[in-house]
């Protein structure tokens, strides 16, 4: 082995033109780049759901209560939970590719079923395969850009994916809001999912590349932390070993599982009871669409900060700091009225959570091992998206019994308490240089 100044690894391999697999951004950026657009149409066949469906929900098909109308993001919540979890198994047996592209043929059909549906339970199936597949999408392409990139830049990656994802999931809840303000609820909101599932498809299948050889190069190259905190999580791990480090033993893999599942959480309360809150007031669908947007563009923009910070400050106190103003700024959802102060709170909101989404999945993969790190991001997945549906029936059930804007302050203080949990369980998974391999290494 000898070290290179480009700061990748590298070694003979069939399926390029160089026959070279290299770990490391500049290395893959053509890849990298291709997969964050990818990403961003994921996020777009979800953002077509923001402020559309739970007004379908309430206006078109006269649901009779919170809970009845939060089922939709139920649904959508446990299928993309469960998918989560078996795509990473998935993704190791037959490769990140076909996961990927498998689904895509899943999504095609969600706008169509939106556009077309006569009750509400068509809806509900919409949401189902939309689960599923962003379930199989958004996770291949996590896996994929941590395989390409290697251990030094885990942060930015994530953020880089992320910030695509939720752009999009903004900008196409903003398109819809002004569409369904011009032409109605439907069909025409609903055109913008048809395209980015036929071009999601397209790109799938014809130009990205499978990454799984990457991941088994960096595996080559593991070096143990300093430390030995991981010593006990050697490179062979059952299924139910990887569920059990991920879920509860291990203490950083467990904490982040617990964060997301919050987040997630109040995430589905966001996504389910904003758009009702904001219509009770009085605004517009184009205002309503504003504020749905408001909060995933910073959200996702932001990311593309966050991310690389956290490579350089840690992943702890990000993700700390970033639950506790979640907290905040859904206290001040709950207490105020009017679109200025609601907007300046969705900002909050989505500063936090762009603190804490990317840095939480790189803290996986600073911990879990390359041979098992698809296994374990698609637990932790699980349960981070099982938030959307303890979410949608928290805030439904609470919305009911005791009002809308007491969901919202119980969900403010379960934000709160997760973040606490992670600042007293979890220790600061991310040490640079001495705890990673070196990236320069290259074997031929």
């Amino acid at each position: 082995m000898n070290a290179t100044p480009d700061n990748g690894i590298s070694k003979p391999a069939t399926g390029d033109a160089s026959g070279r697999v290299e770990l490391g951004l500049r290395q893959n950026l053509p890849q990298f780049a291709l997969l964050v657009a990818v990403n961003a149409l994921v996020g777009g066949m979800l953002g077509q759901e923001r402020t559309v469906v739970p007004l379908l929900g309430k206006e078109v098909f006269g649901l009779p209560g919170y809970t009845a109308g939060l089922t939709f993001i139920l649904v959508f919540g446990l299928a993309k939970a469960a998918t989560n979890y078996f795509a990473g198994t998935w993704m190791d047996r037959w490769g990140r590719k076909p996961v990927l592209v498998a689904g895509w043929i899943v999504a095609i059909p969600v706008p169509l079923l939106l556009i077309w549906a006569p009750s509400w339970g068509w809806v509900i199936a919409a949401n189902l395969l939309l689960g599923i597949s962003q379930g199989m999408t958004w996770s291949t392409t996590v896996v994929m850009k941590i395989d390409l990139v290697g251990p030094a830049r885990r942060g930015l990656a994530m953020g880089l994916n992320e910030a695509a994802g939720y752009a999009a999931v903004a900008a196409t809840a903003l398109a819809t809001g002004y569409i369904a303000q011009a032409y109605g609820l439907r069909p025409e909101p609903f055109f913008l999912g048809i395209a980015f599932a036929a071009l999601g498809l397209g790109l799938s299948t014809l130009v990205v590349k499978e990454t799984r050889e990457h991941a088994r190069l960096e595996a080559a190259h593991h070096v143990a932390r300093a430390d030995g905190r991981h010593d006990h999580l050697h490179s062979e791990l059952t299924n139910r070993e990887v569920f059990s480090q991920t879920s509860f033993r291990e203490p950083a893999l467990s904490s982040a599982s617990q964060a997301g599942l919050v987040n997630n959480l109040n995430d589905g309360l966001a996504w389910g009871l904003f758009p009702i809150i904001f219509a009770a007031a009085g605004l517009s669908v184009a205002k309503i669409g504003i504020l749905a947007a408001l909060y995933p563009a910073v959200w996702g923009l932001g990311q593309l900060v966050t991310g690389a910070l956290s490579d350089r400050l840690g992943r702890k106190w990000m993700i700390v700091a970033g639950m506790l103003l979640q907290a905040v700024a859904l206290a001040v959802i709950a207490a105020v009225t009017g679109f200025w102060l609601w907007a300046i709170a969705a900002v909050l909101l989505g500063a936090g959570t762009a603190m804490v989404y990317p840095t939480l999945l790189a803290s996986i993969g600073d911990v879990a091992h390359p041979a098992w790190r698809a296994r374990a991001v698609g637990v932790y997945r699980l349960w981070r998206d099982g938030g959307f549906a303890v979410g949608a029936l928290l805030a439904g059930v609470v919305a009911d019994t005791l009002g809308v804007r007491t969901a919202v302050w119980v969900v403010s203080g379960l934000t709160a308490l997760s973040g606490l949990v992670v600042a007293i369980r979890m220790y600061e998974t991310h040490h640079r240089p001495t705890d990673i391999a070196p990236e320069g290494a290259v074997h031929e």
